[in-house]
């Protein structure tokens, strides 16, 4: 069964009025967002008590947020590539982050201390699930594998094989005997967890898939993927059971809630859409995202949702008001709350504020303070977590290097490193924001 429920994206400004005054289908607007990250947001998980949410971004890092006051706890940094995957074990003081460096750690979450590390992919893990239990997690690499490993690290993991392109997606079921996943060759698969055998293989999506999970029944399994649908299976027949054309673009995310009743999918277009998954229905349309979305979770109660997106925002939706928590964000630093706000290079600036800080009681962000920059030998600040690049650069920051840095990007003039591509192509702009830098990152 097809559904084509969804509605076109040139004609969004017009049918959001349509919209609002649908019964069957509400659309709300964003007006919060959590804001930490620089860059991307790539993943997201909520704790069992739901208190806290954790992140990972392509920053480099794993941000632990208080959901209360939206205001992050503490930020685990290790990670030398994007982390992808987060997870909560059971009694929310543990969790694990993987990412591009093909590493998994496990974190204690009140002391910010490394635990354990689990190493063996080939490349970039794309996602973790962890098991009812907590004795176990699987993770899903592309290097075409899956792997489930024991928590403990006492033994082996079990690595299984047999997909025929990247592994996207990975998740237990509610009684640990299955793994459900999803890969670039447009097939979902359903293994035994304990001895890796393969169940039985779903096929119908056209291109690659991008995110599945198991329903709490656990009778059957969704899936979502760069085809734009949204696919329920029969997991004892292999049947597809409803396919529903779901967004304008590919479907990046999906999340089933605790009660199974409903689904939220997102894509590239940057539209959250909940799913009546008895009824076979759209039921609410969020809007508030610019640019894709990445990830989503639902809260333990099923009442509020929380999405990331490449926009670099976590944001949390009260799914009963369909409006967003918290209060409207401010992305970049307004130039009237920096130092010398009249100079015209503050304006510039106000994109590299929300890593950086200028004083010397500033603190650290997603980068170093740059007070005293100039002079200063690369990778030297006292307590920031650098990547080798720059901890072994011979780069000082003077006029000339930090003009090369945003002319060339970090990707030429420190390779490797955490910071996140970006430029200056206008020479004028990047001549102001060197002088301002230089006036504010002095002693006085």
């Amino acid at each position: 069964m097809i559904h084509t429920l969804r509605p076109s994206l040139f004609l969004a400004s017009v049918l959001a009025v349509f919209l609002l005054t649908t019964p069957e289908l509400a659309v709300q607007e964003s007006k919060a967002a959590y804001l930490e990250h620089a860059g991307y947001v790539r993943s997201v998980a909520v704790s069992e008590d739901g208190k806290r949410v954790l992140t990972g971004g392509f920053d480099y890092s794993a941000i632990l947020w208080d959901r209360k006051t939206q205001k992050p706890i503490k930020r685990f940094d290790d990670h030398d590539g994007a982390v992808n995957a987060v997870a909560f074990l059971p009694g929310n003081r543990t969790a694990l982050t993987a990412g591009d460096d093909g590493i998994i750690r496990l974190w204690d979450l009140v002391s910010g201390e490394e635990l354990r590390r689990y190493e063996g992919h080939e490349g970039k893990i794309a996602d973790l699930a962890v098991s009812p239990d907590g004795e176990r997690f699987a993770s899903a690499g592309w290097d075409r594998s899956l792997r489930v490993w024991a928590v403990s690290g006492t033994a082996d993991p079990l690595v299984i094989e047999g997909n025929k392109n990247n592994v996207n997606s990975v998740v237990f079921s509610d009684d640990g005997r299955h793994i459900l996943s999803g890969s670039y060759d447009a097939r979902v698969r359903l293994w035994d967890s304990e001895t890796g055998a393969l169940i039985e293989t779903f096929e119908g999506h056209e291109v690659g898939v991008n995110v599945v999970a198991f329903l709490p029944d656990g009778l059957r399994g969704i899936s979502a993927s760069g085809d734009e649908t949204l696919r329920i299976w029969n997991l004892e027949t292999g049947a597809e059971l409803e396919n529903y054309h779901a967004h304008e673009g590919p479907v990046f995310a999906l999340a089933v809630s605790p009660s199974g009743r409903q689904a939220a999918t997102a894509s590239v277009d940057g539209l959250i859409r909940i799913w009546d998954l008895a009824k076979g229905g759209e039921t609410l349309l969020l809007a508030g995202h610019d640019g894709p979305i990445w990830d989503l979770a639902f809260g333990p109660d099923g009442a509020y949702l929380f999405s990331v997106g490449s926009d670099g925002s976590l944001r949390e939706w009260d799914l009963y008001s369909g409006g967003e928590v918290g209060e409207e964000p401010t992305r970049e630093a307004d130039a009237d709350r920096l130092p010398l706000p009249e100079h015209p290079g503050a304006k510039q600036f106000g994109k590299c504020a929300i890593c950086h800080t200028l004083g010397p009681d500033g603190g650290k962000r997603a980068g170093p303070t740059l007070y005293k920059v100039f002079g200063r030998k690369a990778g030297t600040v006292e307590g920031y977590n650098y990547s080798p690049a720059l901890e072994n650069s011979s780069i000082v920051w003077n006029e000339e290097t930090i003009t090369q840095l945003f002319a060339d990007g970090p990707q030429v003039v420190t390779p490797g490193s955490k910071m996140p591509l970006q430029r200056l192509n206008s020479p004028e702009e990047l001549n102001l924001l060197v002088q301002y830098l230089k006036e504010v990152t002095q002693p006085q």
